[in-house]
C-alpha cells in the first residue's frame, strides 16, 4: 500500500473576503446647532453629499467691525467631489446668506423655493457672483434623483412664502429636514401641506432634523392673521406719520401692511436697501401687491399729510447703520422724527441685539414718537412653532431617530425632553454639536468622528478664519489705542532716511504727548541704526519685529500701557 496515500489530507482554508458591512448615512451640521443662526447641514452617504441651507449669523459685541460670521466648509471643500447640491429651505439670512462666500470657495447646483432663489439672484448679483451660480427653482412636488440619495419637498408655514421641510430618501429610509416652521391654520400664504407630512411620515423615517427655536414656549405660536387684525388697528388710532420697522424679508408682514395703509388711505414709502430690494422681488413674484400709485419716494412725503404716510423701513433690531437706527440719531438725510409720529416695531429681538434696540427706542422717544413693541401689542408673532407645534411635528414624521437643531443648546435640550412625552426613546435621540456626525444604519445609529468645522468672519466682505487673534487685536485696539510709525530706509546702507514719524488714535493725546513721543522717536532711530549697523543685508521683517519691541518696552516703562503698534517702512 501507498505510504502518501495512507497520510489523512488537510483540509485546505478558505480565504474568501467576508463580506463588507454596508457603510452608514453619515448625518452633520456645520453651523445652527448651539446657536441662533448660521445653519448648515450635511446628509451623505458613499460618494454624495446633499448639503441643505447656507446661511450666516450676525456678530456680538465682542466682534467690533465684524459684519457677519459664517460656516467654516474645509470639510466640504475636501470632499468637492461628493456635492451634489446646496438645497434650501426658505430665504432668511441665517439661512441663504453665506452662499456667496461659499461659491467662492466651491461650485455646486442650488436649488430653492420661487422667492428664496429670487432672493439668492439679488444676493448674488450684489457680490457680482450671479455669472458663476447654476440656481434651480423647485416647487413642492419635484424630485431630484442621483445614483444613491433622491430629495423632494413638503410645504411648510412659515414668516417668509416658499418655505419647505425637505426629505432625504436614502437607502435606509428617509432623512427628514423640517426647516423654520410653525402650524398656522389661518395663514396669509399657502397652507403646510398636512397630508404629505403624514404620508412621509407613514412610509416609515429614518432621522428628523427639527427647528428647536421656540421649544421653551407653552402652547402653539399665534396665526399670522392675528397680527395682520392688530396692524391695522393700530394704523387706525394713528393720527400722525406712521414708522413701521420689520425684516426685510417678512414678507407676508409686509403684504399685510400694504392692505391696513390701503383701507386707512396711506401712502407707503419705503427705505432700506434691503427691504427696497425685497419690496422688489416681491412684487414680480406676486408675494407683494400694491395698489397703483401707493408707493411713493421717499424724498416726496413731505408733499403729504402726516395721516396719509406710512415709512416702512429696515432697522427692527437697531443695526447700527440700518435705516430706522439712522433716524432716530438724525443721521438720515430724507426723515427726521416728530413729535406725533408713531413708530412700530414688528419684530422679536435677536438675542444679542436688545441694547442696540433699546438705545434707538431711546432716542426715538426723545425725539418726541410714540413707540409699539410688537410683544405688547401683538403685532408680531413668530414664524418658530411652540412646544405644541414641536410635537405635532414629531407626530406626524415619527421618526426612528431624532436630532434637535437650530437653537441654542437649552433649547436643543428642551426639544428632546418634547421628543421624549411623544414616545421616542433617549437612546434613539441625539443632542449634538457643531462638527459631530451621526452614524445611522438601518437598525442602529452611533457617533462617528468629528469632522473639521468652525466660524470664518467676514469684514469688509474679506474672510478671517482666525477668530481668536482677531478678536484679541479688535479689543487692543479699542482699550489701548494705536500707535502708527512711518520712516524711509535705504536698503543699501541700512539707515532710516526719514522719520521715524508717530502718529496715535486712542492711546495719548497728541498735543499733550509731544515731548513723550519725539522722544520715542529718536530712542527708536538710535536703535534702528544701531541695528543696520550690525546685520550684513537689509531684513524688512527684522526691521518690523524690532520696532514694535523696542517701542512696546518704552510705552510700557513710560506710560504702563502697551497700545496696537503699526510700522510702515518705505524703502528706497
Amino acid at each position: 500500500m501507498n505510504e502518501a496515500a495512507s497520510k489523512p489530507v488537510k483540509p485546505v482554508k478558505s480565504h474568501r473576503r467576508l463580506k463588507s458591512s454596508p457603510p452608514p448615512v453619515r448625518i452633520y451640521s456645520l453651523g445652527g446647532i448651539g446657536e441662533i443662526g448660521k445653519n448648515m447641514y450635511g446628509i451623505e452617504y458613499r460618494d454624495e453629499i446633499i448639503l441643505i441651507d447656507a446661511g450666516l449669523k450676525f456678530p456680538d459685541s465682542r466682534l467690533t467691525g465684524i459684519d457677519c460670521i459664517v460656516p467654516d466648509i474645509s470639510y466640504l471643500i475636501e470632499n468637492k467631489h461628493k456635492m451634489k447640491g446646496l438645497f434650501l429651505t426658505h430665504g432668511h439670512e441665517d439661512h441663504i446668506g453665506a452662499i456667496p462666500y461659499v461659491l467662492r470657495q466651491l461650485q455646486l447646483p442650488i436649488y430653492g423655493g420661487p422667492l428664496t432663489i429670487g432672493l439668492v439672484k439679488a444676493k448674488l448679483e450684489e457680490h457680482r457672483l450671479l455669472g458663476q451660480a447654476e440656481l434651480h427653482v423647485y416647487q413642492e412636488e419635484d424630485r431630484y434623483a442621483f445614483k444613491h440619495l433622491a430629495v423632494h419637498f413638503f410645504r411648510t408655514t412659515h414668516s417668509i412664502p416658499d418655505a419647505f421641510g425637505i426629505v432625504v430618501d436614502t437607502p435606509y429610509g428617509s432623512v427628514v429636514h423640517t426647516g423654520d416652521f410653525k402650524f398656522d391654520f389661518t395663514p396669509e400664504d399657502r397652507p403646510a401641506n398636512l397630508f404629505k407630512m403624514a404620508s412621509v411620515g407613514g412610509e416609515g423615517v429614518l432621522a428628523l432634523l427639527a427647528d428647536s427655536t421656540n421649544s421653551e414656549k407653552e402652547g402653539f405660536t399665534p396665526s399670522e392673521r392675528r397680527v395682520g387684525d392688530a396692524i391695522l388697528k393700530q394704523f387706525q388710532d394713528c393720527d400722525g406719520r406712521i414708522l413701521f420697522a420689520t425684516f426685510a424679508s417678512n414678507v407676508h408682514r409686509l403684504q399685510q401692511v400694504v392692505e391696513a395703509a390701503a383701507l386707512c388711505k396711506r401712502k407707503i414709502a419705503v427705505i432700506g436697501r434691503s427691504m427696497e430690494k425685497v419690496f422688489n422681488i416681491g412684487q414680480e413674484l406676486g408675494y407683494i401687491r400694491l395698489p397703483e400709485g401707493m408707493l411713493i419716494d421717499v424724498k416726496h412725503i413731505d408733499r403729504y399729510p402726516d395721516h396719509q404716510v406710512l415709512i416702512v423701513c429696515t432697522g427692527s433690531q437697531g443695526e447700527p447703520n440700518a435705516a430706522l437706527s439712522r433716524i432716530a440719531s438724525g443721521a438720515h438725510r430724507n426723515v427726521q422724527v416728530y413729535p406725533g409720529d408713531t413708530v412700530i416695531y414688528s419684530s422679536s429681538p435677536i438675542p444679542g441685539n436688545g441694547q442696540n434696540i433699546n438705545r434707538s427706542i431711546d432716542l426715538l422717544l426723545r425725539a418726541g414718537a410714540n413707540v409699539i413693541y410688537g410683544s405688547v401689542f401683538d403685532i408680531h408673532t413668530s414664524g418658530h412653532g411652540c412646544r405644541e407645534d414641536l410635537k405635532l411635528m414629531l407626530s406626524f414624521i415619527r421618526p426612528k431617530y431624532f436630532i434637535p437643531i437650530h437653537g441654542e443648546y437649552r433649547m436643543l435640550l428642551s426639544h428632546r425632553n418634547l421628543a421624549l412625552q411623544t414616545g421616542i426613546s433617549d437612546d434613539r435621540i441625539f443632542v449634538m454639536n457643531i462638527g459631530d456626525s451621526l452614524s445611522v444604519y438601518r437598525n442602529r445609529a452611533k457617533r462617528g468622528k468629528t469632522i473639521p468645522s468652525g466660524e470664518v468672519l467676514i469684514s469688509n466682505g474679506e474672510m478671517r478664519s482666525n477668530e481668536d487673534a482677531l478678536v484679541l487685536e479688535r479689543m487692543e485696539l479699542a482699550q489701548e489705542g494705536i500707535v502708527i510709525v512711518v520712516m524711509t530706509v535705504d536698503r543699501k546702507t541700512r539707515q532710516i532716511m526719514a522719520g521715524p514719524d508717530i502718529v496715535t488714535r486712542g492711546f495719548v493725546y497728541m498735543q499733550d504727548a509731544r515731548p513723550l513721543l519725539r522722544r520715542a522717536e529718536s530712542m527708536l532711530k538710535r536703535n534702528l541704526n544701531r541695528l543696520g549697523t550690525q546685520k550684513e543685508s537689509y531684513d524688512r521683517t527684522v526691521w518690523l519685529r524690532a520696532t514694535r519691541q523696542v517701542l512696546r518696552r518704552y510705552f510700557i516703562k513710560e506710560v504702563g500701557r502697551t497700545p496696537h503698534i503699526m510700522p510702515s517702512i518705505l524703502e528706497i
